[in-house]
């Protein structure tokens, strides 16, 4: 399999730039929303400890899902393509669906995504109020994880993200082209732009809802420094305890969610599309 990686880097590259386009745009929305999974506050709440944090914090932390998600996005779409390519010739006249080939190398990309958690773990710590005075920069956060817990932390949260990754990867790829297929024919570059975000930002928007309490579970085990390392349905259970077992309070964020993973989606999804038109 391995010598029919990576002989189409084009995918990797869009990816890579998508993802750096969005980030830039809806990185203080995310910061919001993160302030929102942590702590359960309102909106107008987070956006007020953002607030109080000061321009100048309003993007600290955004070397890492700079980093993560420009990496993260273009090996999800690259090893997806590559994946599909080696596993399609694998089986070819097997008789096996062409349908389930292409979700198993979805599963199989959004499951090596998840190497990559690194970034994500020192986000979540760069944007905890509370670990201000304590992590400078994200180098800083990364050296004194290492020094005084070891490499292993830097993993934490590793299995929510991985229980994410591959079931949101294969159905975004799986549902991509027919969703597509139902949107107005496109007849100009304008109108497959229109198309391919819409289509996109759908798709986002339904699996930021679906996957919600798995990125509160994150986000609670990711804030937490040092200690034990908690089983992810703890966890959840601890927070839909301290939330009073309500199911509005545990989705509290949802709703900005929705329309930021819309708006994201919506922008990596065309965005890449448009940058393979050109290449």
């Amino acid at each position: 399999m391995a010598s029919g990686l990576g002989q189409n880097g084009r995918h990797y590259f869009c990816g890579s730039v998508a993802a750096l386009t969005n980030i830039c745009v809806t990185f203080p929305l995310q910061k919001i929303l993160f302030r929102q999974q942590l702590h359960g506050v309102m909106m107008t709440e987070a956006a007020r400890q953002i607030r109080r944090d000061g321009l100048s914090n309003l993007y600290r932390g955004l070397l890492p899902p700079l980093l993560q998600k420009s990496f993260t996005v273009g090996m999800m779409f690259g090893l997806y393509e590559d994946f599909s390519r080696v596993l399609l010739n694998q089986f070819i006249g097997s008789g096996v669906p062409d349908l389930v080939t292409r979700s198993f190398a979805a599963a199989l990309a959004g499951t090596a995504e998840a190497v990559l958690t690194p970034f994500e773990r020192v986000q979540t710590l760069l944007q905890d109020h509370r670990h201000q005075q304590r992590f400078n920069n994200t180098l800083h956060t990364f050296r004194t994880l290492k020094a005084e817990y070891g490499m292993r932390e830097w993993y934490r949260g590793l299995v929510p993200i991985l229980l994410r990754n591959g079931p949101s990867n294969v159905l975004f790829f799986g549902l991509r082209g027919p969703i597509k297929e139902h949107l107005p024919e496109a007849k100009s570059w304008e109108g497959h732009l229109v198309n391919d975000f819409v289509c996109g930002g759908v798709l986002g928007a339904f699996l930021g809802i679906m996957f919600y309490p798995l990125n509160v579970v994150k986000s609670r085990t990711q804030s937490q420094v040092g200690g034990p390392f908690q089983p992810w349905r703890q966890v959840l259970l601890t927070v839909w305890r301290e939330r009073g077992g309500s199911v509005p309070k545990l989705f509290r964020g949802a709703h900005l969610n929705y329309h930021r993973s819309l708006l994201s989606w919506g922008i990596i999804n065309a965005t890449y599309e448009y940058l393979l038109k050109l290449i």
